[in-house]
């Protein structure tokens, strides 16, 4: 499925600037049919896919708890 830059834009929460510059510099495979860049949606499908697991694996070392520090004394 091929999307504009403004799907794009929209499908990836960035700004349409930024694809448009990411496509220019060739960070972006597109195909231009004379009128608009067209851009393959699923070239991103391997990169959400190990940005949400980067996210989960870092939810859950955000969420391991600290262990006791056997050296801590009570001074009071």
């Amino acid at each position: 499925m091929y999307l504009t830059i403004e799907e794009t834009a929209e499908y990836l929460s960035i700004e349409e600037s930024k694809v448009k510059t990411f496509v220019l510099q060739g960070r972006i495979r597109s195909v231009y049919d004379g009128d608009r860049y067209l851009i393959n949606k699923e070239q991103f499908s391997t990169h959400l896919e190990q940005m949400d697991n980067y996210r989960k694996m870092l939810q859950d070392y955000l969420n391991e708890p600290l262990p006791e520090d056997p050296d801590v004394k009570d001074e009071d």
